[in-house]
């Protein structure tokens, strides 16, 4: 891991103000409720305690919970951006995206980089494989339909060169 890791107590005096954290304080049921979250899907720390303060628990018990499941490994960040990333690549979006995704519910932008670094996405295929889906086998004739494509693409959060690879560019300038 890269950078310094706020443990879940700091991103929640970012998340949250200090007359915003009262609620229930029963740390079995706060442990119950997160473990129901985390038996449904995969979250990551700062999006399982905002959902736990939505459902009304005390912003200290909740963030201890969390620390404590992700202590024991049943709340990982990790494994959260494999499974977020699976899901996005699923539906067709590129890796800025799914980078701009994950920061934007909280995760460490090292973290992200970390994992999507290792996993096996040829993300040049994807957006070749995006851009048949939405706009068929041939290749744009015209520059306002080759610029309506690449945008589709920059939309779905692919980079420049991928977005060059599956509009048939490997380097050369030819448009």
């Amino acid at each position: 891991m890269s950078g310094a890791k706020k443990s879940v107590n700091e991103l929640n005096a970012d998340l949250f103000a200090a007359g915003e954290t009262e609620g229930l304080a029963d740390p079995g049921e706060v442990r119950k409720k997160a473990m129901d979250y985390l038996a449904r899907r995969e979250y990551g720390q700062r999006e399982l305690v905002g959902k736990l303060l939505k459902a009304g628990f005390d912003a200290g018990i909740a963030g201890q919970a969390v620390e404590r499941l992700s202590g024991e490994g049943l709340q990982n960040d990790r494994r959260y951006i494999e499974a977020f990333a699976q899901s996005r690549v699923n539906r067709g979006k590129g890796p800025v995206r799914l980078r701009a995704d994950l920061r934007q519910r909280g995760v460490d932008s090292g973290l992200i980089d970390e994992v999507l670094h290792h996993l096996s996405i040829d993300w040049r295929e994807l957006a070749r494989e995006v851009r048949r889906k939405k706009f068929g086998p041939a290749m744009p004739r015209s520059f306002s339909d080759k610029a309506r494509q690449m945008r589709f693409l920059q939309y779905r959060g692919f980079t420049q060169a991928d977005i060059e690879s599956a509009m048939g560019n490997h380097g050369d300038d030819s448009w």
